[in-house]
């Protein structure tokens, strides 16, 4: 059965980096759109970045813009979520997951249109 493995969360220090990672597990991420969402504590699952099939288009929440990046190595069958500059707010649960959508920039935040999710990767950041 084909599903997502996320690494890399850890406790930091607000202002400090963390890469988290997606993994596909008998899935090719290489045709996959790859979305990155975030639970934070008591509030509603939210979309945080998403990823096209060969970088064609990329998209991202606006707070996070300019502080995280997106990026893939389908040779690796692997993508990833660079942070940066990180804010108390990021904290949460992070979620990968994979749709043979494109992203699309009116629906790419929408988890209705993943179909594949990893377990979830906890990012905690110390005020």
């Amino acid at each position: 059965q084909e599903h997502l493995v996320e690494s890399g969360g850890a406790l930091v220090q607000s202002g400090g980096s963390l890469r988290l990672s997606c993994a596909g597990v008998n899935s090719d991420l290489g045709y996959r759109s790859i979305g990155w969402f975030r639970q934070a504590p008591g509030k509603e699952l939210e979309g945080v970045s998403c990823i096209t099939t060969n970088d064609r288009d990329i998209f991202y929440r606006d707070p996070v813009k300019g502080r995280f990046t997106t990026s893939r190595d389908n040779a690796k069958n692997t993508a990833y979520l660079q942070m940066n500059n990180l804010k108390f707010e990021a904290t949460g649960i992070y979620f990968c997951a994979a749709t043979r959508l494109d992203c699309h920039e009116r629906t790419w935040y929408k988890a209705y249109e993943y179909d594949t999710w990893g377990q979830g990767t906890q990012v905690t950041v110390s005020a």
